[in-house]
């Protein structure tokens, strides 16, 4: 590194939820399109926070490999680094998997969630969603990321997936405790491992018209535990990016006088609102990652065999070479980089899924509490620390009492 250059950049702090958009700007300003990092521990990477510098990353798996195998800094990482759960080795899921074996497993998990009757999946977001809304409807005021946001998407993916009804609300409480990280997460995590498994072996006895289902009769030759690893991989990145989804999109509707006059009516402005937020508040901040599997070079800079390349997305939708109306509404521009790219991009099917959850549960709250108002100042909410999602601590809100619904959720 070049001594005039300045120091590292560390992957941590409040910086990362309190103004993301200038901390991006000024790596950008000050290292270029690719910035040196270093992580928890003091561990370095790298950062690519330009747009064609990420789509030159996530265009070349073999160069840029998902197998974390290659990484060159494992003796250096301690048996209880805090973010062994991001990058993680040896696990037997679709994250770590590369090459051909990559695109079959892709293909498993894309046919099984095509699959979702589309209408069916809307009813159940909206049965869910009404569920959560009649609990909530008569206090007058709630906290939206709390009371809703956090507990809608994990309910309509287990319930599409293959679990029953009333195994949903423990589902709920073990996924928010292993997102949050406390005192609470390997018990979370074990929790979903074991209903996971249980909810195989019950379909393999007894198949149904789920996507757990489905990848267990795919011909593909998956073992039962790769199945249960990709399906835990797909309830987590389902569920806390689309709920965060939900949260930063009905912040920049109660928030926002672009949006605010059509609070109460227009579908179209939902759907601008929710991508706006996918180019300016992507829940996905930034991706850990992609291993160089040879030295090379990238945004100008000697990338080593085996460094860590992160994927900056956040900051790669906010690059000014590609952006110069930034801050404009997007519209029907759809060529952000919150989805990731290349084959390992989050697939489309999961795409659509993620989007009529959080969709629906925009549409059935605005429908059910059309006078909501933010109950505090803008200035006063609060994201959670962390660099890689982005998403609010709390989102309190004011609305005129209404009964219940009542139904048969």
């Amino acid at each position: 590194m070049n001594p005039a250059e300045p120091a590292p950049v560390p992957l941590s702090g409040p910086r990362f939820h309190t103004d993301p958009v200038e901390l991006y700007r000024r790596i950008r300003r000050d290292h270029g399109a690719v910035a040196p990092v270093v992580l928890d521990g003091d561990v370095p990477a790298w950062l690519v926070v330009g747009y064609r510098e990420l789509h030159q990353v996530t265009s070349d798996p073999v160069l840029f490999s998902r197998d974390s195998e290659l990484w060159n800094q494992w003796d250096a990482i301690p048996a209880d680094w805090p973010l062994l759960p991001m990058i993680g080795r040896k696990q037997p899921s679709i994250l770590y998997t590369v090459g051909e074996r990559h695109r079959e497993r892709a293909g498993v998990i894309s046919a099984a969630l095509e699959s979702v009757d589309p209408f069916e999946l809307r009813s159940r977001a909206e049965r869910f969603a009404d569920e959560l809304i009649d609990g909530l409807c008569g206090k007058g005021s709630c906290d939206i990321i709390a009371e809703y946001a956090m507990l809608l998407p994990v309910r309509v993916l287990a319930s599409i997936y293959g679990f029953a009804d009333e195994e949903g609300p423990a589902l709920v409480t073990a996924m928010n405790d292993m997102i949050n990280g406390g005192p609470g997460a390997l018990a979370g995590q074990q929790h979903l491992a074991g209903a996971m498994g249980a909810l195989l072996t019950a379909k393999a006895q007894d198949p149904g018209d789920d996507v757990a289902s489905r990848m267990l009769g795919n011909t593909a030759g998956f073992t039962v535990e790769e199945v249960a690893q990709d399906l835990m991989v797909m309830m987590a990145a389902g569920h806390q990016p689309t709920a965060d989804w939900i949260g930063n999109s009905l912040r920049l509707m109660l928030t926002d006088d672009r949006f605010a006059a059509s609070l109460s009516g227009g579908r179209h402005s939902v759907g601008e609102a929710m991508n706006e937020v996918l180019w300016e508040d992507t829940p996905t901040q930034n991706v850990a990652g992609r291993w160089a599997s040879r030295d090379t070079r990238l945004g100008g800079r000697a990338i080593g065999r085996g460094d860590l390349v992160l994927l900056g997305l956040a900051a790669a939708n906010a690059d000014p070479h590609v952006r110069a109306d930034a801050g404009a509404l997007t519209g029907g521009n759809n060529a952000h980089l919150s989805f990731g790219h290349g084959e390992h991009r989050c697939p489309f099917p999961a795409q659509e899924v993620a989007e009529t959850i959080a969709r629906t549960g925009i549409e059935v709250l605005l429908d059910r509490l059309p006078d909501v108002d933010l109950a505090v100042a803008e200035p006063a909410l609060t994201r959670r620390p962390s660099p890689w999602l982005r998403g609010l601590t709390a989102l309190p809100v004011t609305y005129t009492p209404t009964p219940a619904l009542g139904g048969t959720a």
